[in-house]
């Protein structure tokens, strides 16, 4: 219980040691899901919901839906990476459960902010298809390693990201 109470705990700036990073600023965020929303736009595509995965998708879903105007919003809790580089054997799903219910025959926008195997991507899509929803995906980043190739992407890179959100340790409460 101890070591999954500690992966829990993990953000993935910790990776100072790694020189083949990429470092993400609020900025450059804000350009990059400008742009990513952009894409979207731009294409045929008009989702009706758009899905986070949490937590790294969190953020990025929140800008794409205002920046295309998509107020309704849901997110699906996958854990796979447990730290810098280390994962569970497989990515799992954990609950709070989405409501799979309101997205039947829907069109669907699942967005994460970085598919590197692509295999959290891959159950993800798999299971919102198993309803009959017409999805697509969209990501900050790609890695050259991922077995799903999403639909949308803003950039493309094979080194380790440094992402606002987790740029910090977690905050303890203050004496």
């Amino acid at each position: 219980m101890a070591s999954y109470y500690l992966s829990m705990m993990a953000y993935h700036a910790d990776s100072d040691q790694l020189h083949n990073r990429e470092i993400l600023t609020w900025q450059s965020f804000g350009d990059g899901s400008q742009k990513l929303a952009q894409m979207i736009a731009d294409s045929d595509f008009r989702p009706e919901v758009i899905i986070a995965v949490a937590r790294g998708g969190m953020i990025p879903a929140g800008a794409l839906t205002y920046s295309l105007g998509v107020k309704l919003t849901d997110a699906i809790n996958v854990e796979f990476y447990t730290d810098v580089k280390e994962t569970l054997p497989d990515p799992i799903l954990l609950a709070p459960m989405l409501d799979t219910g309101s997205i039947r025959s829907r069109k669907l926008l699942v967005v994460d902010d970085v598919v590197d195997s692509g295999r959290t991507l891959a159950l993800v899509l798999k299971l919102l298809r198993g309803f009959g929803a017409d999805v697509r995906s969209a990501v900050l980043y790609a890695k050259p390693t991922t077995i799903v190739q999403p639909d949308f992407v803003w950039k493309r890179t094979d080194k380790w990201i440094v992402f606002p959100w987790s740029a910090q340790p977690p905050l303890n409460a203050t004496e």
